[in-house]
């Protein structure tokens, strides 16, 4: 399990809010070294800043709200920043700032602020709210809310985008200034340029010999995923449910993430829930951490709980594997993308596996208002950001390199 739970209380961490520092850093070409090196993206493309620059222009605040498929996101976007010449606020989970001083560090120094997942963040939102308010820099906010790997696919937004909006948005117009609050929809994609077997046949290699098979190279790289895929389904359903089970994919992977956080619901919630992944596993972290930080709680209930946040985190594992991601035809994007989840999945590490070109495309800007969000209906905000995030997802998945 990664390391995305920690066991201490919650201290809030403020952004460096001073230019010359992340300027600086931007010019000296670490950005691209680094994501060239860690991250295999060696080039880039942008399109849409003159939309981001307009809102700037008009005295706007800013909302860039980009898709989130892979942790090299919030580094592309200094790419966007540097070309359009304004640092940026960045809103990131707290235990990215818990892994070392110096992530910490160059989190803070790039303008990034810790929000907790695990409970309501007053501090975090007011800083969030407060910056769109008072616009400095756009603020950056991944509205799905962690890393899928799922590039052509949006997952469900997190409606805390439209409450900061709209509350930024209430104050601007009470203090009678002419700016607005406008939020940017923002696409990222990587292309993949490389020799697509030559990239992940060593990965399948060693998790097929870690399963024990013996390597069939005959098969297709889609085949290998597939039976990998399906191994990794029917291992979790013996451990869980003491047999393989039958049915479609899509069944059997909801009957098993069902099995996994039913009964947590039932005993931290009070109720069963039919919705999304994202804010179920949210609503349970929110109930099951804060003690945890404590340090209160004896050593068999602490065990416990740590058993029921790994539930959590593999009923998010199985939830990131679409089963029609990779069916026939699809694009050497995606496969590399599946491949690099099965080897985070098995392992807990991923390689680097470029050469990788990343597109990062700003939408226009989508104004938001100061009336309330209609009861019992979808936030239309979030509505309009949805649509428009997907539709240039879409037309960018068709610059990918299809699989013959």
């Amino acid at each position: 399990m990664q390391d995305i739970i920690i066991e201490k209380p919650y201290q809030f961490v403020p952004p460096h809010r001073g230019n010359f520092l992340p300027k600086a850093i931007l010019k000296l070409g670490l950005v691209p070294w680094y994501l060239r090196k860690y991250e295999g993206v060696v080039s880039h493309q942008l399109r849409g800043v003159d939309h981001l620059r307009e809102s700037m222009r008009q005295g706007h605040g800013v909302l860039l709200a980009p898709n989130h498929c892979r942790y090299a996101d919030p580094l592309v976007m200094a790419f966007l920043a540097q070309e359009a010449q304004v640092p940026m606020f960045a809103m990131a989970s707290w235990h990215l700032f818990e892994q070392s001083r110096l992530q910490r560090w160059a989190l803070s120094t790039m303008g990034a602020f810790s929000v907790y997942r695990e409970g309501l963040d007053r501090q975090s939102l007011d800083t969030a709210i407060d910056m769109l308010t008072d616009p400095k820099r756009p603020l950056v906010v991944f509205p799905e809310g962690t890393v899928f790997r799922t590039n052509d696919r949006l997952q469900p937004l997190l409606d805390g985008v439209a409450f900061m909006a709209r509350t930024a948005a209430k104050r601007r117009a009470k203090d009678g200034g002419t700016g607005k609050v406008v939020i940017h929809p923002v696409a990222i994609k990587y292309i993949f340029h490389g020799d697509l077997e030559k990239a992940v046949d060593p990965t399948l290699d060693a998790l097929e010999k870690r399963l024990t098979w013996t390597l069939l190279k005959e098969t297709t790289t889609t085949q290998r995923i597939h039976r990998i895929t399906l191994a990794m389904l029917s291992l979790k359903e013996i451990e869980y449910l003491g047999a393989a089970q039958q049915g479609n994919i899509e069944e059997r992977q909801q009957r098993l993430v069902d099995h996994l956080l039913c009964p947590l619901e039932q005993e931290w919630l009070g109720k069963t829930t039919a919705d999304t992944i994202i804010p179920r596993i949210k609503a349970l972290r929110m109930k099951i951490v804060p003690e945890l930080t404590t340090g209160e709680l004896d050593g068999a209930e602490r065990e416990r709980r740590w058993t029921q946040l790994s539930q959590i985190y593999l009923s998010q594992q199985i939830a990131s594997y679409p089963p029609d991601y990779v069916v026939f035809p699809t694009t050497d994007t995606r496969i590399l993308e599946t491949v690099e989840r099965l080897e985070e999945d098995i392992t807990d590490r991923v390689g680097v596996h470029g050469p990788l070109e990343v597109i990062i495309q700003v939408d226009e800007a989508i104004e938001v208002p100061t009336d309330r969000t209609p009861r019992g209906e979808e936030d239309p905000i979030m509505k309009r950001l949805r649509e428009r995030m997907q539709a240039m997802l879409d037309q960018l998945s068709t610059e990918a390199n299809m699989v013959q």
